[in-house]
Parts: structure tokens; C-alpha cells; sequence
């Protein structure tokens, strides 16, 4: 649908005068990328991507990340432009409190706002997640209701970070052809040029990986061009498609084009003027003709229209299985899905990594939307599915997904593949290496998205790998995430109630679970309210809390305990966030007053102290032995519990709850 060529200049225009007027109206934020990339956004939403600003939600949609969420101004500019409800109020309050123009993109917060990014290289490989979804629905339900392309706009910040390596293999690897990435290669970083520090040839690297390459040159201006490049990776079906942009930073500026200051601070007064003078429009601020917005929204809607009906009309036609489809956009199970988890009698031992993946495959049937798998530890983390077909160029519906050794990416895949929608995410690795994936995590729990991470071999029971292996930290880290829900289940029913719950739950889940066996002594019902009592008394001496696998242990010190005429309460606490949101009489029932609590856990006693009056944990790294012999040499044993909760039960001791 062609434009004339004074709507092109104009709409570039209004968007490089606002990317100078917003950050200088708040005093902050980065200018130079977004009038650079001015051209490129517009002919991407004018042009280019199918999407709908009535309904922002739309499945077949384009998915579009901008992966240097640093020019969010960009992307709220366009999305003002195309009427996506962001209005000249909105632009001018650009980095103020609870405004819709936040100073990086955040999802679930704007709409028409895909991916939460900022920390740079995440957008990129929520873009690679956002394709493998896609080309898993379209095999899933076919090309007449799924067919559309994730593009990404990624800069050197991006792509020196080390995440956008292991997303981009990941990306040749399986051979998304769905996906575009244009390489702003502007040659700066807020130290000065790239020279300072990088000199990687991008184009050869993204050869490498499998990718088709294109050097578009000095283009970055010329909307004609950028739309027949655009074009051209969308027509590329066999590999993801690399666009190297040459663009020249606040370019038209005549103070700062091609300077490193233009990157992270606001333009003067006398900058901006100067820059609107040669663009030929008012030095006024937020300049925006009613006309042209009008018309620019016109042209947007007629083409939303074209496309949107279009598809709908496919959609009634096609014969897929709505229940199947409603439940992938639910990211759910169907009809009858929790008649399905699995239960474990009493006194059995069995992993709770084990018990996930007897919980993922008796529930696969009814959960269309699931894709799982792990970074290289499929089968030791509980993530695989029986007789699952890979996820690959030649199966592109395939639920089982094979990460490599890239946990980072693997994270950030996921949190794509969640916000993208139609798909359920699962990945695993051990708990130890959440440290190189930490970032999506985060990510995920401030945008909402809804993910399960699942993390095994989660204490030192690991045993002889040894402290580079064994986690003592990490779960208090977790704790810490905001809107991150964490779940340490005590046997396989906990496990099985976790897994249930993180398909009720519309946020991410973090699932930690053992490598060990551990003898089941719950019947699963602690998860929902985040904590239930596993041995009942109605009078305790002392409240035994855990969680994960020693929660059995405190089960036989209570047993032990008895026969020292102390009477003790052991509870599960599965899940600290979900009980900090029950009522204060819930609370109460679970930890009565006056009564001493002794925790224990097998990991950092960080945190506990709201809790438990005395905790038993591990303040220091493990060590290389046999698991059993660890956890016993560093205290996690019946013995140190019965000893402990013994004394504290006396009346001498009592509680200082």
C-alpha cells in the first residue's frame, strides 16, 4: 500500500522531533538510536509488519522486539503514530512515575509492547524464542491460521553481549526463517566509537552460525530501499535473516550526527532547534499535525483491516482443533488435565526430578501448548517428554526442544516463547546454573511471563561434583525476585501438586527439586496455599519447617523426638510467596504463637529468621563427597534436628516468637 513521499518525511520527522523533545522534556534518556532508526520503525509499521492496533493481541500478528529497549522512544512513537492508545500526554510524560512510556519497553505495561527489554542482547533472544513458537504453531495448526515473522531491530551493545551468541547458534542451529534481525551498525557505544572495544565482523560471525547475511549499506534514510530489504528476509524460508544497517546516530542533527554524546544524553535547547531547522519543521516541542496522525492511523487501520479480516476468515474456515487451540492461547491444559497428575503412595523414594517428569508426561496429552526441554540435561532434569519429536528445521512442530549447553539463551528463548503466546514453556538445568541464566528469570517475573523453570540437583546432595555444583545461595536469591513464584516440593505428590500449580499460576514458576530420592510423606496439599502440615499436633513442643527433601527428614526426627516425650509439628513449606499471601489466621494455624520453630534446609539460612526462631541450614560451599556424607558432615541430619529441636522445646529455652 504506497504513501507519498511528503507522509514518509513527515512521519520521520514527527518521530526524530520526538525522540529529542522526550528525553529533554524528562532530562533523561537516549535520543540519538531512535532518530537514526526513525526511517526503519516506519516503514516497519507502515509498510512492512501485519499488526492491529484494535487488537494488539492478535495471534497472527508480526511479533516486533526492539532488543536497545534504551530507544523505547522509538517504538512508543510508532505506536503513538499507529494509535495504539499512547497520546501526546503519554509522550510527554516519557520516564515520569507510573506513565505508559517507561524508560525501556515493558511488556503487559504498553500496549503493543512484546518483550520487556533494556538489559541489552534479551530482545534478541526473546526474538528467537518469539520464532521457534511461531514455526511450532504453524506446524501445530497450520499455515492459514499461524504464519507471520518476528522481526528485531539489535545493536552493538546487543551483540557484543554474550547471550546474542548462544541465541544466535541457537537461532542458525534450527533454522528459523521466520525471524529478521536488523544489525544497527552505528559504530557507537556510550564510551565512544565500538573501535574502543569491538571488532568483530558481525556479518561473518552470523554466517557462521547459519544465518543469511545481508550488508545493506547507506540505506538507513531510504524507505523505498529498507522495504524492498525487508521484503527480501521475509521471502529467506531456510535460515533466520541478518540485516546490517549502517546508520549514522542522531542523524540529522548537525551538532552530534556520528557522536558518541548522542547516546545517552538528552540534546540542549539550542540542539534541538538547530536539528528541527534542518529538518523543516517547527521548533516547537512534541510537534504532531492532527492531519497527519489522523492519517498515518488511517493507513494503519486499512491495512490492519485488510490483514486481520483476512485471517479471520481463515481462521472460520480452517478445521483445527479448538480445544486444542483455546488451550495453547491459555497456556493450559484441556478439559480434564488434572485428572491426570500423578500420586505416589506413602513410603515410596523417588526424585522429585524424577517426579516431574512423570508429572510433564502424564499431563502432555492434555497440554497442547507445552514445549520442553533442557540445556543439554534433558534427561537428568526431569524435561523429557516420552516419544516427543524434536524441535528442528525438519520437525518444526516438535514439542522436545534441545538447548545445547546455553542456559542464558535457553532462559531467554523461553521468556520469548511465553510472551509470544500459544506455547507453555518448560526448561531445565541443574540449580547451580542458574547463574547464567538469572537475567531472563528476572525478566520474566517483571513482565509476567509464563514460564517453568525447572532447576534439579538443588543442595549439596549433589555430593561429588563438588561445591562448583552444589547450590547453597540460590534459593534465598529467588526468594528475593519480586512476582517470581518458587516452589521446593518436599516428595513426588508435592511435585505433582507444583507442576498443577504453575499451569494455574499466570506468571513465571521456578520449580527446585533433588537429585536424590526422598521417601514420600505428603499428600501433595501444602502447594496450594504455600505451606500445610505434614505430622499433626494439636499441643506441639516445636514446629519442625522445611522444605524439598527435608521435609522427610524432619519426619523422622519428629518420630525420634516422640521418644524423648517431645511432641512436634512438622511443615512442608513449600513455597514462601504463596504463603506470605494467605491470611494472617492461616499463618497463625500453621505456626502457632508461643511456639519454637526450628528450620531446616539444606541451603543458605538467609531469610529464615521470619520464619524460625533457630535455623538449621548451610552458611558456607559444600563440598566433594558423597551426597549422603555432605549433608550429614554439614548438619543436615536427624541426629543435629533432634538434638537442636530438643533443646529448644525445653522450658528453659522457650520461644522468642
Amino acid at each position: 500500500m504506497a504513501t507519498p513521499k511528503h507522509f514518509d518525511r513527515d512521519a520521520i520527522s514527527l518521530i526524530r522531533g520526538f525522540a529529542m523533545d522526550a528525553p529533554l522534556h524528562a532530562k533523561s534518556g537516549h535520543q540519538g538510536t531512535a532518530m537514526a532508526l526513525a526511517p526503519l520503525a516506519h516503514v516497519l509499521y507502515s509498510r512492512v509488519m501485519r499488526h492491529d492496533p484494535a487488537d494488539p493481541a492478535w495471534p497472527d500478528r508480526d511479533r516486533f522486539v526492539l532488543s536497545n529497549g534504551h530507544a523505547s522512544i522509538l517504538q512508543y512513537s510508532l505506536l503513538y503514530l499507529c494509535g495504539y492508545g499512547l497520546e501526546l500526554d503519554d509522550i510527554r510524560a516519557f520516564r515520569s512515575w507510573e506513565s505508559a512510556t517507561p524508560g525501556h519497553p515493558e511488556a503487559g505495561h504498553t500496549a503493543g509492547v512484546e518483550v520487556t527489554t533494556g538489559p541489552l542482547g534479551q530482545g534478541f533472544a526473546n526474538a528467537v524464542g518469539m520464532a521457534i513458537a511461531a514455526r511450532r504453531l504453524q506446524a501445530q495448526f497450520g499455515d492459514s491460521v499461524q504464519d507471520h515473522h518476528v522481526f528485531v531491530i539489535a545493536g552493538d551493545g546487543c551483540f557484543m553481549e554474550g547471550v546474542s551468541h548462544e541465541a544466535a547458534s541457537l537461532a542458525g542451529h534450527l533454522r528459523l526463517g521466520n525471524l529478521v534481525c536488523v544489525y544497527d551498525d552505528n559504530h557507537i557505544t556510550i564510551d565512544g566509537d565500538t573501535a574502543l572495544a569491538y571488532s568483530d565482523d558481525v556479518g561473518r560471525r552470523f554466517a557462521a552460525y547459519g544465518w543469511d547475511v545481508t550488508h545493506l549499506g547507506e540505506i538507513a534514510d531510504d524507505c523505498d530501499a529498507l522495504e524492498a530489504a525487508l521484503n527480501a528476509a521475509k521471502a529467506v524460508t531456510d535460515r533466520p535473516s541478518l540485516l546490517i544497517l549502517r546508520s549514522h546516530i542522531a542523524t540529522p542533527s548537525p551538532d552530534l550526527t556520528d557522536h558518541h554524546e548522542a547516546h545517552g544524553n538528552p540534546f540542549t535547547p539550542e540542539q534541538v532547534a538547530r536539528t528541527k531547522a534542518v529538518m523543516g519543521i517547527p521548533d516547537e516541542p512534541f510537534w504532531a499535525p492532527p492531519k497527519l496522525v489522523a492519517a498515518y492511523r488511517r493507513h494503519v487501520a486499512q491495512r490492519a483491516r485488510r490483514d486481520h479480516g483476512a485471517w479471520s476468515k481463515r481462521l472460520r474456515a480452517a478445521t483445527v482443533d479448538r480445544a486444542a487451540w483455546d488451550a495453547c492461547w491459555a497456556q493450559t491444559g484441556m478439559d480434564g488435565w488434572r485428572e491426570l497428575l500423578p500420586r505416589t503412595a506413602l513410603g515410596q523414594k523417588v526424585a522429585t526430578r524424577v517426579a516431574v517428569e512423570q508429572a510433564f508426561n502424564a499431563l502432555s496429552p492434555k497440554l497442547p501448548g507445552l514445549m520442553i526441554g533442557a540445556a543439554d540435561l534433558t534427561g537428568n532434569t526431569g524435561t523429557r517428554l516420552t516419544g516427543a519429536v524434536p524441535q528442528a528445521a525438519s520437525t518444526p512442530g516438535g514439542q522436545q526442544v534441545y538447548y545445547g549447553i546455553r542456559e542464558h539463551a535457553m532462559g531467554s528463548a523461553m521468556v520469548g516463547m511465553a510472551r509470544h503466546g500459544g506455547v507453555l514453556p518448560a526448561g531445565g538445568t541443574f540449580f547451580v546454573f542458574l547463574d547464567y541464566m538469572r537475567p531472563p528469570v528476572r525478566l520474566a517475573a517483571l513482565s509476567g511471563a509464563k514460564v517453568i523453570f525447572v532447576y534439579t540437583h538443588d543442595s549439596v546432595g549433589v555430593g561429588e561434583d563438588g561445591p562448583t555444583h552444589q547450590p547453597i545461595e540460590h534459593l534465598a536469591t529467588l526468594r528475593a525476585i519480586p512476582d517470581l513464584h518458587v516452589i521446593r516440593p518436599a516428595d513426588a505428590n508435592e511435585t505433582a501438586a507444583a507442576v498443577a500449580d504453575a499451569l494455574d499460576h499466570d506468571g513465571p514458576t521456578v520449580l527446585v527439586l533433588s537429585r536424590q530420592a526422598i521417601e514420600v510423606v505428603t499428600d501433595g496439599s501444602a502447594v496450594a496455599r504455600g505451606a500445610g502440615v505434614v505430622v499433626k499436633a494439636a499441643k506441639p513442643d516445636v514446629v519442625l519447617v522445611a522444605t524439598g527433601s527435608e521435609v522427610a527428614l524432619c519426619v523422622a526426627a519428629a518420630a525420634r523426638l516422640s521418644e524423648r516425650s517431645v511432641t512436634a509439628r512438622v511443615v512442608s513449606l513449600a513455597s514462601w510467596d504463596r504463603f506470605a499471601a494467605q491470611d494472617a489466621a492461616f499463618r497463625r494455624r500453621i505456626f502457632p504463637p508461643g511456639v519454637p520453630v526450628l528450620s531446616v534446609e539444606a541451603g543458605s539460612t538467609f531469610g529464615w529468621e521470619r520464619y524460625a526462631d533457630v535455623a538449621i541450614g548451610i552458611d558456607r560451599f559444600g563440598a566433594s563427597a558423597p551426597g549422603g556424607e555432605v549433608l550429614d558432615r554439614l548438619g543436615i541430619s536427624v541426629d543435629h534436628v533432634v538434638t537442636t529441636a530438643a533443646a529448644m522445646a525445653s522450658p528453659k529455652r522457650g520461644a522468642r516468637r
